[in-house]
């Protein structure tokens, strides 16, 4: 199976596509720029959706529902968000379909336009602070603590399985409070809860920082952000949390009575992760063998292969180890299709990254042993029996653990420091990843960095000193450093 996959040093684009089809995660739809999330695909998606949900209830909040249709009315009510999503949106206009004259087939019902068109949502800023408005009167109201689990429409017309489709599936949380600390402590938070989930869940190290004006979430005062690495050196924005101040309150006229009975207008924050999480986790830890799980997300974390003849005794322990193993928590499957031979099973789960792998035979009964693989490593080891119940929750924690540290070095190796242009670019063309870089702070020399170099401003570090020093660009006094990568 291996050999169906491309080579990451050969084609890194081609070989993301073919790990994500060899492993059944998902495919191209009849939708141009869709996609199907196949089963497994989707398994790990619901791993994901169930721990940032309790994280998300853990910290005060609730789900809740929004409609798909947005009037087009109400985009149009916060300048910078229109201008940020004006581009991308589908428009629904007509309502009925009939049958064509001479054979035409259905068409479009002429007769059925809309009075206003409606927008397939984007994001749901606008249709929710216009159902806070009638929920929102007094300072007893506040704070709203919601999330909703939707799909979204942003009409691309390049995409990338996963990480860039005209649909996707994501969470976002839209909350509404009483003063502008409690909503700039409300984003942060909602930031470090991605950044715990990537690095405790995904394995994934992630950096935490804010975005330029230029970079940050349309109609937002703040964009905090975090900001992974990917395998081929370019930077994954992998969850966004924004500080709206009064913009979408004061567009959509949400106001509350304070204890002095004073009416001021609330503030908010937004913020959200998809399913553009699930191609960070691919190009974090995958190689050209396949797919690499983190034992925390994957849906099957240890197969049971059984080695035929005699049959009966295998299963017999098989079932026996798979009751005691889920006794503990652990996802087991046992394959014992005998359909296909044990080395296309043994390929099989190393395509779709099963953790760890359990081979039963006669031999290593008679012995009281089981023989244990480890994705991550390939190792292989014989385990006494007796053992299996202590030695496997010690292991997926083990490669758990050395998924994320494997992370870490391979971002630290593709990681820079540079003053000066020349070193800038010859970091970004020959070692990749994550470039310290000082800037103006001009979006004028942002934008001439990015045409330039292809590069970005990740974001604004929120753990590192200021560090005063010269624009690489102009050589205009700058304030602090700033992080940089080509980025998907």
């Amino acid at each position: 199976m291996a050999k169906e996959i491309t080579s990451k040093s050969e084609n890194y684009s081609q070989w993301y596509n073919d790990i994500v089809k060899k492993a059944g995660l998902a495919e191209h739809s009849a939708v141009r720029g869709c996609m199907v999330i196949k089963p497994y695909g989707f398994a790990i998606w619901e791993k994901m959706q169930s721990q940032l949900d309790s994280m998300f209830k853990a910290t005060g909040h609730v789900n809740a529902y929004f409609p798909l249709f947005i009037p087009k009315s109400f985009l149009s009510k916060e300048a910078d968000h229109v201008d940020g999503f004006a581009t991308e949106c589908a428009v629904v206009t007509h309502y009925r379909l009939k049958n064509g004259e001479e054979g035409q087939g259905l068409i479009v019902d002429p007769e059925a336009r809309l009075e206003e068109e409606l927008i397939v949502r984007p994001t749901s800023e606008t249709i929710i602070w216009n159902t806070y408005r009638d929920w929102i009167n007094s300072y007893r109201d506040l704070p709203v603590m919601i999330n909703q689990w939707a799909n979204v429409v942003r009409w691309e017309m390049r995409t990338r399985l996963f990480l860039r489709t005209a649909e996707f599936l994501w969470q976002e949380g839209h909350t509404a409070h009483a003063t502008r600390q409690e909503a700039i402590d409300e984003a942060v938070q909602m930031q470090k809860v991605y950044a715990d989930f990537a690095e405790e869940y995904m394995a994934m190290p992630v950096i935490k920082g804010i975005k330029t004006a230029n970079e940050r979430f349309a109609g937002a005062v703040d964009t905090y952000t975090i900001e992974a690495l990917m395998q081929d050196g370019k930077a994954l924005q992998a969850g966004t949390s924004h500080f709206l101040g009064q913009n979408f309150a004061k567009a959509f006229d949400v106001k509350y009575l304070n204890e002095n009975n004073e009416e001021m207008h609330v503030w908010a924050t937004s913020w959200g992760v998809s399913t553009r999480l699930i191609g960070g986790l691919i190009m974090t830890h995958s190689d050209d063998e396949g797919l690499v799980l983190p034992p925390k997300l994957a849906p099957i974390q240890v197969v049971i292969v059984p080695i035929p003849k005699p049959k009966e005794a295998i299963m017999t322990v098989a079932n026996d180890i798979k009751a005691r193993l889920e006794s503990k928590g652990i996802s087991v499957k046992i394959d014992d299709d005998s359909r296909k031979r044990p080395g296309f099973k043994f390929a099989e789960y190393e395509m779709k990254g099963v953790p760890v792998r359990l081979g039963i035979g006669m031999r290593d009964l008679e012995k009281d042993l089981v023989e244990v693989a480890r994705r991550d490593t390939k190792e292989k080891n014989q385990v006494p029996l007796a053992d299996i119940d202590s030695h496997i929750p010690q292991l997926l924690q083990d490669i758990q653990e050395n998924l994320f540290q494997k992370a870490i070095q391979f971002r630290s190796d593709h990681s820079s420091k540079v003053d000066t242009w020349e070193d800038f670019i010859d970091a970004l063309d020959n070692k990749g990843g994550f470039v310290s870089a000082h800037w103006d702070g001009t979006t004028e020399t942002e934008i001439a960095i990015k045409n330039q170099s292809k590069a970005t401003i990740r974001c604004i570090p929120q753990d590192e000193d200021n560090e005063k020093g010269s624009c690489i660009l102009t050589g205009k006094p700058s304030a602090r450093r700033v992080l940089f990568a080509r980025a998907y």
